[in-house]
């Protein structure tokens, strides 16, 4: 193939001008500087945290000269992975991790329909597999301190299976694919190994450039030649750093890769105009022996670097919002710089002091539990080999109690252990990745509810402040440049809109349950018979992982609205409450009059009874009188004073009773009408 390219002009590699190499020169002298900056700070930490989470031992990671066990605890794992996880269900526990606003008045008053561009949206993410490209990058910041991604657009082919109706015959048809471009936006997780920056800048925007140097296959490089993405250079197989490698393995593969170095950022815009060869002159403003003159007129470019010497592609930034497709987040925050600081970072202390603690206590059961024997080397056969093993026969020159003694050194101590797991909970509280246990021995042994709950709530405060950053830095500024990169390649598709794209990350899988066991202990305070109680349900049903989760949300809004047959009979049923209570007050009211005139007709009776009673007595005086006028007028006068007595004394006794009567009516009447209106209260 190399001989079919050396025989036409058209095939011939492209030799470097001295504009390419003054371009790389001046990339590649920063990067340069750049690397010795990380690797002098970060590059040997980076690598033992990342053995210390996959458990790789090595010599260098020794406590001690004398430590001969090389167990690694996986407390520091275990932090790493329950962070990890609490972060990644908080961003994709729902479903849907983002959602978008459409602002009508910037998009020339044609309305755009937001529900069909944001399930095409998540339709392309699903495609390229977004979601796992983010859980690497979340893991990577939790070892290393910093989430790194790379946007990449790309056309890619899909082929979609079809059938055709075969052009003159009747009820056939031809089964096969279609063939269809489709633009990709990928996102490439960036181990930060492979990622230079500026120091003086504090995010990807503020650095003069970042870059990216990794290992790449030779078949993709050779590839992009083909298609005209990068230029025809003569490039070979070159490997010559290790640290560049996603993993630290015993050896590394080297063949069929070269090292490609992607830079972002700021060039001189002389080096691109000459390439371009359009003629124009850039006119100094600087003398060229001065500091300023490297720094002016700066122009945001892409810059691709094949082996560290050969210019594979120098272009002026070609995004319509000329923004660097590099996101970056700290997993921790650290003021004023560009890294951050991740869970294993956190955990560095206590890990090396778990280690040291589990390593010395198997060194030691390794002196005390193995046999050892002290022998007198003198009245040994010559040449005798001593093994202690069943069924062996030690052979000796005399009594073998007086030539060898067993022996050990001292004893285990059985607190290492214990210390360990002191240093495993210290551990978790550092990290914030306090477990159940943990979590118990945190708070007191008879801590009531409200001390786990606190306990609880600390933990859940540390991983919003991560969610926060994650959020801020990475989410919504990734989803706002894939927006615009399928706006701009994809303008059929996605038509060009000022549109407002919000995270919609809600809460981790601990928070989510501590608040549904709050909704739960509300609802058993507040009994089913509570108004609340759509309102509880749906926030119960809304911080779950249920997969109907949204029907069950709308079935309760549905039961929530109001029936309007419901509603009609429930109207009928009050009105005919009411007639029903009107007409049993008519009721009472008749009864109470006729009870008042009945009453009143045995008042007037019971008043005109004494007038009988007293026409009767004066009667009676008159009656069976003496004959003799002075004893007769003796004795009418004796009669008539008996008589007014009598009537004095049942006078009183009419008046008494008509008070009863009349109090116990009064009181009748109040009773019947209180237990009426307790009637009417109850229905």
């Amino acid at each position: 193939m190399a001989e079919n390219m050396n025989n036409s002009d058209e095939a011939q590699f492209e030799e470097p001008s001295e504009n390419d190499k003054e371009l790389v020169s001046w990339v590649m002298d920063h990067c340069e500087r750049w690397r010795d900056f990380r690797d002098a700070n970060y590059i040997d930490n980076w690598e033992e945290y990342e053995r210390i989470f996959r458990g790789q031992w090595q010599a260098s990671d020794s406590t001690r000269e004398s430590e001969r066990s090389r167990i690694i605890s996986p407390a520091t794992q275990q932090a790493v992975e329950t962070s990890h996880a609490e972060i990644m269900e908080a961003v994709f526990g729902q479903g849907e991790f983002f959602d978008i606003e459409d602002d009508v008045k910037d998009i020339n008053g044609q309305p755009i329909d937001v529900g069909m561009l944001k399930a095409m949206m998540m339709e392309d993410f699903n495609k390229d597999k977004i979601r796992k490209s983010i859980d690497q990058i979340g893991l990577m910041a939790k070892i290393y301190g910093t989430g790194i991604g790379e946007l990449v657009v790309k056309t890619v082919k899909e082929y979609i299976p079809t059938t055709q109706a075969i052009p003159g015959v009747m009820g056939q048809a031809a089964i096969g694919v279609v063939e269809k471009d489709r633009i990709s936006v990928s996102l490439n997780p960036i181990n930060p190994k492979n990622f230079l920056f500026d120091p003086n800048g504090t995010s990807v925007d503020d650095c003069m450039g970042v870059a990216i140097e990794k290992p790449v296959s030779l078949h993709k490089i050779v590839a992009g030649m083909e298609s005209g993405i990068y230029r025809k250079v003569d490039i070979s197989p070159y490997m010559d750093d290790d640290s560049l490698e996603a993993t630290q393995e015993l050896r590394q593969y080297q063949d069929g890769k070269a090292t490609m170095l992607t830079y972002y950022g700021l060039v001189p815009r002389e080096y691109l105009m000459q390439l371009e060869g359009d003629g124009k002159e850039v006119v100094d403003l600087f003398p060229e022996d001065s500091a300023a003159d490297d720094y002016s007129d700066l122009v945001e470019a892409i810059i691709v670097i094949g082996n560290g010497s050969l210019l594979l592609k120098a272009e002026e930034n070609p995004y319509m919002m000329k923004d660097r497709p590099i996101m970056t987040y700290q997993d921790d925050t650290v003021p004023n710089r560009l890294l951050g600081r991740g869970v294993v970072e956190k955990a560095y202390n206590m890990q090396k002091a778990i280690d040291a603690q589990y390593r010395a206590y198997l060194d030691s059961l390794a002196l005390t539990t193995s046999p050892m024997i002290a022998m007198d080397a003198t009245r040994l056969p010559r040449g005798a080999k001593f093994e202690v093993k069943p069924g062996k026969a030690l052979l000796t020159n005399g009594n073998p109690s007086e030539i060898m003694m067993p022996f050990k050194f001292g004893s285990t101590d059985g607190n290492a252990p214990a210390a360990a797991q002191n240093f495993e909970r210290m551990l978790l509280q550092a990290t914030g990745t306090m477990d159940t246990n943990g979590m118990i021995s945190q708070v007191s042994r008879d801590a009531s509810q409200g001390g786990i709950s606190m306990a609880v709530a600390s933990l859940i405060k540390k991983n919003k402040r991560t969610l926060t950053n994650f959020q801020e830095d990475f989410l919504s500024p990734f989803i706002k440049k894939a927006a615009f990169r399928f706006m701009q390649f994809d303008p059929e598709r996605y038509p060009s809109a000022d549109l407002n794209f919000v995270p919609t990350a809600t809460l981790g899988i601990m928070a989510r349950e501590y608040e549904q066991s709050q909704f739960i202990a509300l609802l058993q305070t507040l009994g089913p018979n509570t108004p609340v109680l759509p309102l509880i349900l749906k926030g119960v049903i809304a911080n779950s992982s249920l997969s109907n989760r949204a029907e069950m949300i709308a079935a309760l809004d549905q039961m929530a609205q109001p029936d309007p047959q419901a509603q009609e009979m429930q109207q009928m049923q009050q009105q005919l409450a009411i007639q029903a209570a009107q007409a049993q007050i008519a009721v009472n009211t008749t009864q109470a009059k006729r009870n008042e005139a009945e009453a009143m007709n045995t008042m007037v009776e019971t008043q005109l009874k004494p007038k009988e009673v007293e026409a009767k007595i004066i009667a009676s005086t008159t009656q069976n009188l003496p004959n003799n006028d002075a004893l007769a007028s003796q004795e009418f006068d004796r009669r008539v004073k008996i008589a007014d007595l009598m009537l004095k004394e049942k006078d009183i006794e009419n008046k008494l009773k008509v008070v009863e009567m009349q109090t116990a009516t009064k009181n009748s009447q109040k009773q019947t009408d209180n237990e009426f209106l307790k009637k009417i209260i109850g229905e």
